[in-house]
């Protein structure tokens, strides 16, 4: 492969040139105490580090950050930490999802507008990944990831606690009177106990799992545990590869190929991961012109077996996953059904990555012959209440749901869940559908994780812990249970879910991906000539910008200006 020469470095327009300009930028970086022998001739490698007090998930990225640096000046390399803004998602509302777009339209500014040669990814924490992938794509300067990790397991009293599940899990159990109030504050001491993501398949585990099985990070790496101190040699190798990288000219339009996506949605369905990588892989695939649609998401997940025993669906948790063979492991038994041709970041294929790859506990990663299931953890269906389709994971509801016909029980919005959900006159039985309307992309705003609707009280104090919910909202890729999600069009801008009365009859049928809502063609029509759309949440700033350029959950929910792949200039240099 041939190699670029020091004078062809997109850096050398700031720093190599003599001119007044160079000589300000030069004069600048000495003031920052570097000399020309830092950064002449080298490449400079951007940093983009999602590190914030807010962001419990990437508390050891300060330190991550600093032996990323120590990898690019070993490998001849000038490193340039940058700050970009940090997604938290168990704080920042009204959801991350709204300012995923935000963090990756910055991470393509950040990386245009700077002089950088090549850049580390540095994130994990749900939609940190999806976003820093987006704005590197839409740059197109070699990058590589450095994932987060997840964090340890939790406990309590001798259980092991996965985050986010078990929140779940045990607040049912205290609303159903089950538990006491102390028990609940020893679980909250328990549950998240070092740096790192959710140590579950949550959406931060899947997420990092499919950089891994597109090819944007070292082999196999995505599951090391946050505070390991494999974690911290993979950060300083990380910092080597991307000055070769940057030599090489090898960048995310080498990599993110549309058999590349192909390999990440079978990474996908094999863990049993979140329904929101079906989100983030369609924005991230359309950055680079490719469409994915839901059939293809769907077709894979029917020929793909789920055998990673991971909660939610399953029994153990990321650490269990990484000392049982991790991502490599995984894939090396679905050789079959990958592209094992596809280029990754240590300029291996993916076929030559997964040479010697084996898994270690067969019961946390199940082999072919003995699967979770014969299909993958995602299904999408359609049917009149969602023609442009919904999302459910199969492997976390409970079977006796699967096909389920039962009178909907609806709620306007969120609020009105919340004010409504436990009173003792609600009209609901363990066969009612719950609905909740305005949650989607424009309607939550930024479509929360409102997804998982708890389970009425009455309900929970019969011993149900699953009923059939719907919404066009998304949940964590930690929840579980029998909900149905990203229903497209959303509500708020007039999609069949804003026409559901209580009372109205529905059907779920996964097998046959059938989603219908049991009224006459002509009612719907009555209701959708009475329906109003309501006023937008936010009439200026970000959220205006939100809202008049946001897609739909079937498009990925990103802005209609920043898909494709249509170039943009670097900066004239004056």
């Amino acid at each position: 492969m041939p190699r670029k020469r020091p004078e062809e470095l997109r850096s050398h327009l700031w720093f190599g040139v003599d001119d007044l300009r160079s000589f300000g930028h030069r004069s600048r970086a000495k003031q920052m105490g570097y000399g020309r022998e830092d950064w002449g001739g080298k490449p400079v490698i951007g940093i983009i580090n999602t590190w914030s007090d807010i962001n419990s998930c990437h508390t050891h990225f300060r330190q991550r950050a600093e032996e990323v640096k120590r990898g690019v000046w070993q490998a001849g390399g000038f490193p340039v930490e940058m700050p970009a803004m940090s997604l938290a998602e168990p704080f920042q509302k009204p959801s991350t999802m709204m300012y995923r777009n935000l963090l990756a339209m910055e991470t393509e500014e950040l990386l245009r507008s700077y002089p950088c040669d090549g850049v580390v990814l540095m994130g994990g924490c749900d939609k940190t990944t999806p976003a820093l992938f987006m704005g590197a794509a839409s740059m197109g300067l070699p990058a590589i990831f450095v994932p987060a990790g997840p964090m340890l397991r939790g406990n309590w009293r001798g259980n092991t606690l996965g985050s986010g599940s078990d929140s779940w899990k045990y607040w049912d159990e205290l609303r159903a009177g089950n538990i006491t109030g102390d028990d609940w504050e020893e679980i909250e001491d328990g549950i998240a106990r070092s740096p790192g993501t959710c140590m579950t398949m949550g959406t931060a585990a899947t997420m990092m799992s499919t950089a891994d099985a597109l090819g944007l990070t070292l082999p196999g790496v995505s599951s090391i545990p946050a505070p390991d101190s494999n974690h911290s040699r993979m950060a300083t190798r990380t910092g080597r590869r991307i000055v070769e990288m940057v030599w090489e000219d090898l960048k995310p339009s080498d990599i993110f190929t549309e058999k590349a996506f192909e390999n990440a949605i079978t990474c996908v369905m094999a863990l049993g991961g979140s329904t929101n990588a079906i989100v983030h892989l369609v924005a991230m695939a359309g950055r680079l012109g490719i469409k994915l649609d839901l059939e293809r998401f769907d077709g894979i997940s029917r020929k793909t077996p789920w055998l990673a025993n991971i909660r939610p669906s399953g029994k153990f948790l990321m650490e269990d996953f990484f000392y049982a063979g991790g991502v490599r492991g995984l894939l090396a038994e679905l050789k079959d059904l990958l592209h094992l041709d596809c280029m990754t970041v240590n300029g291996k294929t993916l076929g030559e990555n997964l040479e010697g790859a084996d898994i270690y506990d067969t019961d946390v990663i199940h082999r072919r012959a003995d699967p979770l299931s014969v299909e993958g953890g995602l299904a999408v269906l359609r049917g009149n209440l969602a023609p442009n389709g919904a999302v459910i994971k199969q492997t976390a509801a409970d079977p006796i749901l699967h096909v389920h016909k039962g009178p909907a029980v609806v709620f306007a919005d969120y609020n009105d869940m919340a004010a409504r959900l436990d009173n003792e006159d609600l009209e609901v039985t363990k066969d009612s559908a719950l609905v909740l309307q305005n949650a989607g992309p424009q309607g939550g705003p930024g479509m929360p994780e409102w997804g998982m609707l708890p389970i009425p009280k009455k309900i929970l104090k019969q011993g149900v812990r699953d009923m059939v919910r719907i919404s066009d909202a998304r949940m964590s890729g930690t929840s579980y249970g029998t909900c149905v999600l990203h229903v497209s069009p959303e509500s708020f801008v007039g999609g069949p879910l804003a026409l559901v009365r209580t009372g109205d009859m529905i059907e779920l049928d996964i097998a046959a991906r059938r989603l219908h809502l049991d009224v006459a063609d002509a009612e719907l029509v009555r209701r959708k000539s009475e329906w109003r759309q309501p006023p937008r949440k936010f009439q200026r700033g970000f959220g205006a910008i939100y809202a008049n350029h946001i897609t739909q959950a079937d498009a990925g929910c990103d802005f209609d200006i920043l898909e494709g792949n249509a170039p943009t200039p670097d900066p004239e240099i004056h």
